[in-house]
């Protein structure tokens, strides 16, 4: 029996050590951090100065940072609206029995597959390009003029369509997973009452998918609270205010960007500290909202 109970220790230590290490001191030291005036992440402690809720004060009222939060405010709410409606269309229509769903499956996911560094790029050289991209060129061959998609006022959604492109196949092949635990029985019997499609999607798929949806709903909240890459594609040079969002603000305000004379990590992780709760809050409203304790396959 000791011997057991050894051989259990010595499997779940190093997991436990890599926990800590990894997980738990990075986040109490963030927590830590917010609360104190630190102008290096690598400062030692007896370097910080206790700056209270300053850091907080701070980043609420830096303009930067509230344009950055009302651009993911619209990635998250516009963007989830459509990219989760359409992978959950696809998803309903690939398993509807229809032919060569594999192959039509498998080019819907195969953005995901491709890096998000090369994918920007296409976007950005092949598609948004003034001078030769596939828009423009399909706008002229109908005697339109060109449209600057990258200019300032088509950027944000020049961005926001190019990711939503490429999270699609994502979110519906977790949309499938769910459907394809749905008992046949189901639709089977619902077809002999009479049921329609859109019927049985409303009665049945939905109410059924509700804990996948709460899935989706919170990684596409994660994803939103990460959007560093795409926005650091579309504005490479100098940070913009059409398509900064708080994890590149945070990455000025930590290593220094445009308009940012002093580095201040102690407000970098305030504003890490602020994109956590809102993740938690959101997880916690989903679970308020899509309750599925009640549902049985």
């Amino acid at each position: 029996m000791k011997k057991n109970k050894m051989l259990i220790i010595c499997f779940i230590l190093p997991c436990l050590i890599t926990l800590l290490i990894m997980y738990l001191y990075p986040v109490g030291r963030t927590v830590l951090m917010s609360f104190f005036s630190i102008e290096s992440v690598t400062a030692g402690m007896s370097d910080w100065s206790f700056n209270g809720f300053g850091n907080y004060a701070k980043i609420f009222n830096s303009p930067a940072f509230k344009t950055s939060m009302w651009n993911m405010l619209r990635i998250w709410l516009v963007g989830g609206v459509f990219t989760l409606s359409l992978a959950l269309l696809f998803a309903v229509i690939l398993t509807s029995g229809i032919r060569f769903k594999k192959f039509f499956r498998a080019a819907i996911y195969l953005p995901n597959v491709i890096s998000a560094v090369a994918l920007a790029t296409m976007w950005i050289q092949y598609v948004f390009n003034n001078d030769y991209g596939m828009l423009n060129k399909m706008l002229k061959m109908v005697g339109l003029e060109g449209v600057k998609w990258l200019g300032t006022d088509m950027k944000f959604w020049a961005m926001l369509f190019a990711f939503i492109f490429g999270a699609v196949g994502y979110y519906m092949l977790i949309f499938i997973s769910g459907i394809e635990r749905i008992p046949a029985d189901l639709y089977e019997a619902a077809t002999i009452d009479g049921a329609n499609k859109v019927q049985q999607f409303l009665k049945i798929t939905m109410p059924l998918l509700k804990g996948i949806t709460k899935t989706n709903v919170t990684f596409w909240s994660v994803h939103t609270t990460t959007f560093f890459l795409w926005s650091k594609m579309f504005s490479p040079v100098d940070t913009e205010a059409t398509t900064i969002v708080p994890v590149v603000y945070l990455y000025d305000t930590v290593f220094g960007g445009k308009g940012v004379t002093t580095r201040d990590a102690g407000a970098g992780a305030a504003v890490g500290v602020v994109l956590a709760l809102i993740i938690i809050v959101i997880y916690f409203i989903m679970n308020k909202l899509l309750k599925d304790d009640d549902l049985e396959f």
